[in-house]
């Protein structure tokens, strides 16, 4: 493939061949090793002689920037130090962003890695079924489905939103057809297309304090107001909610980051408010396949008979975050306009992962996945607690929690500020662990830890947790 050089407009032919190829050299288009067009084939190229583009070859090799080889071509040498990339062009910055990009941070919680990593949001990638998903990615592949070549309806694959729609209906109880569904790129995605369909500029959501990050920066950014409600030992606290909120997310299943269990009686209570208030609910139905006690409370979305609950769920904790699959549970009188709005903003989740995924949840190994995760995070969600409420008993109390990836702690005596530069000690111990206040609206959620387990093996659950209570004594 031809290196792009313009012409239009220009006069002196070979010297601007010879300057724009010296540009991408020194800005690293052209990395050293890398070989130039043949002289022959740039010329075609761009219309003019052959002996133009020598000439232009001819002069920056003089100068060092190429090298001839007989019967091989010209290539970039080796020994040349480049300019920073962009430096040129750095002046002629005109464009700037919306200011509230200046507000909005770059993800940095995964950036280091740690020896004992008790971060939350990860599974534990060595019990995904890789062999299986290789063979049905590789029939998926070969499949007459992928050799349409063509792009696919918005809601994503008939075979997969029929899976789902069982799969939530036999574990949740969810009443949902194929057509109910419709697949995204995960939970983030999700929220997306419905602050599209739901949310003007200028509409305010309400959102639980604390609670997780990324949607409350998502709705930000397209102008909708963010209001945050406190969570209680039984969830939100929906006698919080201010008047003139159009929406509220919610994850009463496992919330995040406490950890509690949103209560039947504030369930019917949240309920009861979108009703009185025409507003819509969208529930993350966040950790729940992993339960670990209790019987599970029924999801908002079967509780609803009015269709206001929209409901979420992803893959990305049961399999792999990588996969960027989800999905959304709505009414039917939102069905076409979240249709339309995935299709102006991304069209439709990869094709090939769809029909792998779907072959998984139909031949029964999703669910004996489920199941031999479950098991391990157990074990894990055992030792944590049971150790925690041991050693750690002068300083930390669990919030109690039965389900999902992580536990919370919050501080008996410490302050926000102390436990901060404690997660900074455990930091320099080899131990990730993420503080509670990083979580609030405001910054301060009361003082305390979240602990997560699915990224930690559990013969080290025991050395890191040594390792964070010595955090404790500086």
């Amino acid at each position: 493939m031809a290196m792009h050089v313009s012409l239009v407009g220009r006069k002196d032919l070979k010297g601007e061949i010879y300057r724009q190829l010296r540009v991408a050299i020194r800005t690293g288009q052209l990395r050293p090793g890398e070989y130039l067009s043949p002289s022959r084939q740039l010329a075609q190229a761009l219309a003019v002689s052959r002996s133009t583009v020598v000439a232009a070859y001819d002069r920056l090799a003089a100068e060092g920037f190429v090298t001839s080889r007989p019967g091989a071509g010209t290539l970039v040498s080796a020994d040349l130090v480049r300019a920073k990339r962009g430096a040129r062009r750095q002046s002629h910055d005109a464009l700037r962003p919306r200011p509230i990009w200046e507000s909005i941070g770059m993800p940095t919680v995964f950036d280091r890695a740690a020896r004992f990593d008790f971060r939350t949001g990860l599974p534990d990638a060595a019990l995904f079924p890789h062999k299986i998903w290789r063979r049905l990615m590789a029939r998926a592949l070969r499949s007459a489905e992928q050799a349409e070549r063509s792009y696919q309806h918005p809601a994503g694959q008939f075979p997969l939103r029929a899976a789902i729609a069982h799969h939530v209906g036999f574990s949740r109880g969810i009443e949902a057809s194929a057509d109910d569904i419709l697949i995204t790129c995960g939970t983030q995605q999700a929220l997306d297309v419905l602050a599209r369909v739901l949310l003007s500029p200028g509409d305010r959501i309400a959102v639980e304090d604390p609670g997780y990050l990324p949607p409350r920066q998502l709705f930000r950014s397209l102008g909708v107001g963010v209001t945050g409600v406190p969570v209680d030992r039984d969830g939100l606290v929906v006698d919080a909610l201010p008047d003139g909120v159009r929406a509220v997310y919610v994850t009463p299943s496992h919330q995040y980051p406490l950890g509690v269990t949103m209560s039947l009686p504030r369930r019917r209570a949240l309920l009861a408010w979108a009703e009185r208030n025409d507003a819509a609910i969208v529930e993350d139905d966040y950790d729940s396949e992993f339960r670990f006690g209790d019987r599970p409370l029924e999801p908002l979305k079967t509780l609803d008979t009015r269709g206001r609950v929209i409901y979420l769920g992803s893959f990305s904790k049961t399999l792999l975050p990588t996969l960027r699959i989800g999905f959304l549970v709505g009414p039917r009188s939102l069905r076409t306009a979240m249709h339309k709005a995935t299709f102006v903003s991304h069209w439709h989740a990869p094709t090939v992962a769809q029909t792998a995924l779907a072959r998984l949840i139909d031949n029964g190994d999703f669910a004996r996945h489920i199941r031999r995760a479950a098991r391990v995070y157990r074990k894990r969600h055992e030792m944590i607690v049971a150790t925690v409420k041991h050693d750690f008993a002068d300083h930390l109390e669990i919030i109690p929690s039965a389900t999902g990836l992580h536990v919370a702690a919050l501080a008996r005596r410490a302050s926000a500020e102390q436990m901060n530069a404690m997660v900074l000690r455990a930091a320099q111990a080899d131990v990730a662990v993420q503080k509670l206040s990083s979580f609030a609206i405001g910054g301060i959620a009361g003082a305390g830890m979240v602990l997560g387990y699915g990224a930690i093996a559990l013969e080290q659950i025991q050395e890191g947790l040594r390792r964070l209570r010595q955090s404790f004594d500086g």
